[in-house]
């Protein structure tokens, strides 16, 4: 390979062969300063991309051409010497091997960073993308999940989802990488099947953990943007208790738009359930009532199951609500009222948090 002869005639013009019979004359080892100059030369010929293997090659070659000369006593002493040169120049080839991989993960890390947060020069940046297999010009998607515990690039659950990713799809343009202890899988818009896989491996790797979707964008921003869906989506799970272990931002957008005017919620929440305070044992109880009378459908018996209450208690619990509110459950002009207050209370963490 070119490289290595251009290495080679390098390493011999540096001194090398000089080294090696001046040390096999005396018998002696190499000295502090030819062990640097050699180690110097290993890093320089990795940073040219010269493989390791074509080095060595150049030594041993250089080093018969040394021992040619030599009588016999020194040429036994040169095995030695070549021994512990091939040692010191591969330290300073792999030291320089580990340095060009920090820095491209902290080139990596830094892209991530400015990609998620929508830092740096849009043109720049996807420029930059197309390094990491990222085409900016096209919509992308993004989903994020989280687990039990937080995870990095290096992790065993972030090697397995991304050894999944490739065996099945390859190279597909997407980016698997960690961001704030959580998994990132970034891929183009119209190739939701990713993410769907991605999205049923990191449920298995995480022990049960969650995943949220966020919906495709155009351009550098749409990746920011489906982004910050996907984390809203999960921030939203939490607050509102979903038990779904994937989520999709586009259908969770009523409760952005019930939000949008905090104030205006804040006003129906204690409007309609505020009376609720008043009852036996605070407003928790009936609360708690309503959320699972509407995420039954409204069907008081199932209702009644999931509170491990029998269906007369339950009815109770209903009538009581109607008393206090004056407004039905079981009315559907009262009840889109009330279900839009219990969706805000929950929103917006009351009783429990004072509005």
């Amino acid at each position: 390979m070119p490289v290595a002869h251009h290495e080679g005639e390098e390493m011999l013009e540096s001194g090398y062969i000089r080294i090696l019979t001046d040390a096999c004359a005396t018998g002696r080892r190499l000295t502090r300063d030819e062990r640097e100059s050699l180690r110097a030369g290993g890093e320089r010929a990795a940073e040219a991309g010269t493989g390791l293997r074509e080095l060595v090659r150049e030594q041993l070659t250089a080093a018969e051409s040394v021992r040619t000369g030599l009588p016999r006593q020194a040429a036994d002493h040169l095995l030695s010497i070549v021994a512990e040169a091939v040692d010191v120049f591969a330290e300073g080839h792999e030291r320089a091997q580990r340095l060009a991989v920090r820095r491209q993960e902290a080139a990596r890390r830094e892209f991530i960073d400015d990609l998620l947060y929508g830092r740096s020069d849009l043109g720049r940046l996807a420029e930059r993308a197309e390094r990491f297999g990222l085409l900016l010009s096209h919509a992308h998607a993004v989903a994020v999940a989280e687990g039990p515990e937080p995870y990095d690039d290096g992790y065993p659950v972030t090697r397995q989802v991304e050894a999944s990713l490739l065996s099945r799809f390859g190279d597909r343009h997407l980016l698997l990488t960690t961001k704030d202890g959580r998994l990132i899988c970034i891929a183009p818009g119209d190739q939701q099947d990713v993410l769907r896989y991605f999205a049923k491996q990191a449920y298995a790797a995480t022990d049960g953990g969650r995943v949220a979707v966020g919906r495709a964008h155009p351009g550098p921003g749409g990746v920011v943007h489906s982004y910050e869906e996907a984390l809203n989506a999960l921030d939203l799970a939490s607050r509102m208790d979903l038990d779904a272990p994937v989520l999709h931002a586009a259908d969770l957008l009523v409760y952005p738009v019930l939000t949008r005017d905090r104030q205006a919620m804040a006003d129906l929440v204690l409007s309609v359930l505020g009376p609720l305070r008043t009852a036996r044992g605070g407003a928790r109880p009936l609360l708690d009532t309503l959320t699972a009378y509407f995420d039954t459908g409204c069907v008081a018996a199932e209702a009644a199951r999931r509170l491990s209450l029998s269906v007369r208690a339950m009815t109770y619990r209903l009538d009581r609500i109607h008393k206090l509110t004056g407004a039905d459950p079981s009315d559907p002009v009262h009840r889109y009222t009330l279900q839009t207050a219990v969706i805000g209370a929950r929103l917006l963490g009351w009783p429990e948090r004072e509005l």
